[in-house]
Protein backbone atom coordinates (compact mmCIF):
# COMPACT_ATOMS: atom_id res chain seq x y z
CA UNK A 1 0.00 0.00 0.00
CA UNK A 2 1.45 3.35 -0.96
CA UNK A 3 0.23 6.08 1.51
CA UNK A 4 0.65 9.92 0.41
CA UNK A 5 1.99 11.71 3.75
CA UNK A 6 0.10 15.06 3.65
CA UNK A 7 0.74 18.07 6.31
CA UNK A 8 2.60 20.95 7.59
CA UNK A 9 5.43 19.06 8.54
CA UNK A 10 6.78 20.57 4.84
CA UNK A 11 7.44 23.80 6.69
CA UNK A 12 9.81 22.42 9.20
CA UNK A 13 13.51 23.51 9.69
CA UNK A 14 13.93 19.52 9.77
CA UNK A 15 11.02 18.85 7.41
CA UNK A 16 13.73 16.41 4.72
CA UNK A 17 14.34 14.61 8.57
CA UNK A 18 10.59 14.60 9.46
CA UNK A 19 9.95 12.90 6.36
CA UNK A 20 12.56 10.56 6.40
CA UNK A 21 11.29 9.12 9.61
CA UNK A 22 7.68 9.17 8.77
CA UNK A 23 8.75 6.71 5.18
CA UNK A 24 10.65 4.72 7.75
CA UNK A 25 7.75 4.17 10.37
CA UNK A 26 5.77 3.28 7.12
CA UNK A 27 8.83 0.54 6.18
CA UNK A 28 8.57 -0.89 9.04
CA UNK A 29 4.86 -1.56 8.91
CA UNK A 30 5.30 -2.72 5.46
CA UNK A 31 3.51 0.05 3.79
CA UNK A 32 5.49 2.56 1.68
CA UNK A 33 5.19 6.24 2.52
CA UNK A 34 5.40 9.09 -0.39
CA UNK A 35 6.25 12.54 1.20
CA UNK A 36 5.25 15.60 -0.49
CA UNK A 37 9.30 16.52 -0.43
CA UNK A 38 10.06 13.60 -2.38
CA UNK A 39 9.56 15.56 -5.88
CA UNK A 40 12.73 17.60 -6.66
CA UNK A 41 11.93 21.36 -7.40
CA UNK A 42 13.79 24.14 -8.84
CA UNK A 43 11.99 26.48 -6.04
CA UNK A 44 13.52 29.55 -8.00
CA UNK A 45 11.57 28.49 -11.07
CA UNK A 46 8.92 30.33 -12.27
CA UNK A 47 6.21 28.62 -11.77
CA UNK A 48 7.59 26.63 -8.71
CA UNK A 49 4.38 26.69 -7.01
CA UNK A 50 2.47 24.58 -9.70
CA UNK A 51 5.44 22.18 -10.21
CA UNK A 52 5.00 21.60 -6.24
CA UNK A 53 0.73 21.76 -7.15
CA UNK A 54 1.19 18.65 -9.53
CA UNK A 55 3.90 16.66 -8.34
CA UNK A 56 1.67 16.05 -5.12
CA UNK A 57 -1.25 15.84 -7.25
CA UNK A 58 0.71 13.32 -8.85
CA UNK A 59 1.86 11.52 -5.70
CA UNK A 60 -1.89 11.45 -4.45
CA UNK A 61 -3.08 10.18 -7.81
CA UNK A 62 -0.14 7.14 -7.17
CA UNK A 63 -1.49 6.52 -3.58
CA UNK A 64 -3.75 3.97 -1.77
CA UNK A 65 -4.31 6.21 1.05
CA UNK A 66 -3.48 9.30 2.94
CA UNK A 67 -2.42 10.49 6.43
CA UNK A 68 -2.77 14.11 6.99
CA UNK A 69 -0.91 15.43 9.58
CA UNK A 70 -4.69 17.56 11.03
CA UNK A 71 -2.61 19.21 14.00
CA UNK A 72 -3.97 22.99 13.99
CA UNK A 73 -1.22 25.19 11.95
CA UNK A 74 -0.92 29.11 12.54
CA UNK A 75 -4.20 29.08 14.16
CA UNK A 76 -7.54 27.07 15.14
CA UNK A 77 -7.53 24.62 12.34
CA UNK A 78 -5.41 22.57 10.67
CA UNK A 79 -3.59 23.31 7.23
CA UNK A 80 -5.42 24.58 4.45
CA UNK A 81 -3.50 22.69 1.81
CA UNK A 82 -3.53 19.44 4.05
CA UNK A 83 -6.97 20.39 3.76
CA UNK A 84 -7.44 20.13 0.27
CA UNK A 85 -5.37 16.96 0.30
CA UNK A 86 -7.66 15.60 2.31
CA UNK A 87 -10.71 16.39 0.14
CA UNK A 88 -8.83 15.30 -3.23
CA UNK A 89 -8.37 11.75 -1.37
CA UNK A 90 -11.83 11.69 0.54
CA UNK A 91 -13.67 12.28 -3.15
CA UNK A 92 -11.42 9.92 -4.89
CA UNK A 93 -12.50 7.27 -3.01
CA UNK A 94 -9.10 6.74 -1.37
CA UNK A 95 -8.70 5.06 2.24
CA UNK A 96 -8.40 8.40 4.37
CA UNK A 97 -6.62 8.29 8.10
CA UNK A 98 -5.68 11.39 9.96
CA UNK A 99 -4.19 12.94 13.17
CA UNK A 100 -3.94 15.62 15.24
CA UNK A 101 -1.17 16.57 18.16
CA UNK A 102 -3.72 18.46 19.65
CA UNK A 103 -6.47 16.57 21.18
CA UNK A 104 -8.22 19.60 21.95
CA UNK A 105 -12.30 20.18 20.34
CA UNK A 106 -12.08 22.95 17.82
CA UNK A 107 -14.06 25.42 20.06
CA UNK A 108 -11.92 25.29 22.91
CA UNK A 109 -8.76 25.93 20.37
CA UNK A 110 -10.84 29.20 18.90
CA UNK A 111 -10.90 30.13 22.46
CA UNK A 112 -7.18 30.49 22.86
CA UNK A 113 -7.09 33.10 20.59
CA UNK A 114 -10.09 34.99 19.91
CA UNK A 115 -12.43 35.89 22.25
CA UNK A 116 -16.18 34.62 21.94
CA UNK A 117 -19.13 35.66 23.32
CA UNK A 118 -22.65 34.41 23.14
CA UNK A 119 -24.90 35.55 20.16
CA UNK A 120 -28.76 36.62 20.93
CA UNK A 121 -29.78 33.36 19.85
CA UNK A 122 -27.55 31.58 22.42
CA UNK A 123 -24.45 30.31 19.54
CA UNK A 124 -20.93 30.47 20.17
CA UNK A 125 -19.81 33.85 18.55
CA UNK A 126 -16.27 35.59 17.66
CA UNK A 127 -14.98 39.46 18.09
CA UNK A 128 -16.59 39.94 14.12
CA UNK A 129 -19.95 38.29 14.97
CA UNK A 130 -19.08 35.38 13.48
CA UNK A 131 -20.58 31.44 14.30
CA UNK A 132 -17.90 29.45 16.24
CA UNK A 133 -18.78 26.10 15.04
CA UNK A 134 -19.69 24.04 18.16
CA UNK A 135 -20.27 20.46 17.30
CA UNK A 136 -18.02 19.19 19.70
CA UNK A 137 -15.62 17.70 17.26
CA UNK A 138 -11.77 18.08 17.21
CA UNK A 139 -11.72 20.45 14.01
CA UNK A 140 -14.39 21.69 10.93
CA UNK A 141 -16.90 18.74 10.52
CA UNK A 142 -15.90 18.66 7.00
CA UNK A 143 -12.49 17.11 8.01
CA UNK A 144 -13.82 14.70 10.62
CA UNK A 145 -17.17 13.20 9.07
CA UNK A 146 -14.58 12.72 5.46
CA UNK A 147 -12.62 10.43 7.74
CA UNK A 148 -15.92 8.75 9.85
CA UNK A 149 -16.88 7.72 5.76
CA UNK A 150 -13.89 7.09 3.35
CA UNK A 151 -11.34 5.74 6.29
CA UNK A 152 -11.08 6.15 10.02
CA UNK A 153 -11.80 8.27 12.73
CA UNK A 154 -9.12 11.04 13.81
CA UNK A 155 -6.31 9.80 15.88
CA UNK A 156 -5.63 12.15 18.64
CA UNK A 157 -3.35 11.56 21.95
CA UNK A 158 -4.50 11.87 25.61
CA UNK A 159 -2.87 14.57 25.71
CA UNK A 160 -0.72 17.34 24.27
CA UNK A 161 3.00 16.16 23.31
CA UNK A 162 5.60 18.48 24.73
CA UNK A 163 6.47 18.45 21.12
CA UNK A 164 3.70 18.62 18.55
CA UNK A 165 5.62 18.53 15.59
CA UNK A 166 7.80 15.99 16.16
CA UNK A 167 5.67 13.41 18.43
CA UNK A 168 4.85 10.71 15.75
CA UNK A 169 3.16 8.44 18.26
CA UNK A 170 -0.75 9.34 16.60
CA UNK A 171 0.96 8.89 12.98
CA UNK A 172 2.67 5.91 13.49
CA UNK A 173 -0.86 4.72 14.89
CA UNK A 174 -2.24 5.38 11.41
CA UNK A 175 0.40 3.63 9.99
CA UNK A 176 -0.87 0.34 11.77
CA UNK A 177 -4.35 0.96 11.07
CA UNK A 178 -3.24 1.43 6.94
CA UNK A 179 -1.11 -1.57 7.02
CA UNK A 180 -4.23 -3.48 9.05
CA UNK A 181 -6.20 -2.61 6.19
CA UNK A 182 -3.06 -3.71 3.10
CA UNK A 183 -2.96 -7.24 5.35
CA UNK A 184 -6.37 -7.46 4.94
CA UNK A 185 -6.54 -6.94 1.46
CA UNK A 186 -3.98 -9.18 0.70
CA UNK A 187 -6.01 -12.37 2.84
Amino acid sequence: MKIYLAGPDVFLPDSIEIGRRKAAICARHGVSGLYPLDSAVDLSAADASLAIFAGNEAMMDAADAIIANLTPFRGPSADAGTVYELGYMAGRGKFCLAYSNDPAVYVERVKRIYDMTKSTTGHLIDGDGLTVEDFGLPDNLMMIHALDLHGARLVTPRQRPADIWHDLTSFETCVRLAADRAKGKSD
